[in-house]
C-alpha cells in the first residue's frame, strides 16, 4: 500500500478547516488542474477542455483497478470519437509497480503518474480507485468512489448525458 499517500490524505483530513474533515469536490465546482507526467506524453486537463474527462484515480495494489480498466478500455473504444477522454492517474510511490500493472492490463486510454500524490490530494479522493467525470466546460459533473460491476450502468449512463452536453 502507498503509505506516502495514505499519510497525506491523514494529515489534510486532520489539518482542514481545524481538524475537521476535509469537505468532498462537488458537482458544479471546477475540476482541480493536473498536469502530470504521462506514459506518451503530460498530461494537462486544461488541454483536455471542450471534451468530457473521466479521471480515475488508481494504485498497482488496487484489486477493483483490475476490473475497472478493461470497463475503461471498452468505454474509450465506445464514446471516444463523440468526446470522451479517460485519463487514469496512477498514484504509486514507485512508477514501476505502475508499469508492471500496466504490462498485466493494459491501459487504451491516457494514464499519468502522480507519485507524490499532490492530485488526488486535490480532488479530495479519499480511496482507490475514485472517479471524477469532468464535463467539457471543465466543471465536475459526478464524483464515484470504488467500482462494482454493478454500478458500470451507472457510470456509463453519466458519461453518455455527459458528452450529450457538447457542442
Amino acid at each position: 500500500m502507498n503509505t506516502r499517500f495514505l499519510r497525506t490524505l491523514v494529515i489534510a483530513a486532520i489539518t482542514t478547516l481545524g481538524g475537521a474533515a476535509a469537505m468532498a469536490l462537488e458537482p458544479g465546482q471546477p475540476a482541480p488542474a493536473i498536469d502530470l507526467a504521462g506514459t506518451q506524453a503530460p498530461v494537462s486537463l486544461a488541454s483536455l477542455k471542450g471534451k468530457v474527462v473521466y479521471v480515475d484515480f488508481w494504485a498497482s495494489w488496487c484489486g477493483p483497478c483490475k476490473q475497472s480498466f478493461p470497463w475503461m478500455n471498452e468505454m474509450q473504444a465506445k464514446y471516444g470519437s463523440k468526446g470522451l477522454q479517460i485519463v487514469a492517474v496512477n498514484v504509486d510511490a514507485k512508477r514501476e509497480d505502475a508499469d508492471r500493472f500496466l504490462t498485466e492490463i493494459p491501459a487504451n486510454f491516457t494514464v499519468a503518474f502522480d507519485a507524490k500524490g499532490d492530485s488526488p490530494k486535490r480532488y479530495q479522493i479519499k480511496g482507490m480507485p475514485s472517479s471524477v467525470l469532468v464535463g467539457p466546460d471543465g466543471q465536475v459533473i459526478r464524483v464515484h468512489a470504488g467500482f462494482r460491476p454493478d454500478e458500470r450502468k451507472a457510470q456509463e449512463d453519466a458519461i453518455v448525458a455527459a458528452l450529450a452536453s457538447i457542442k
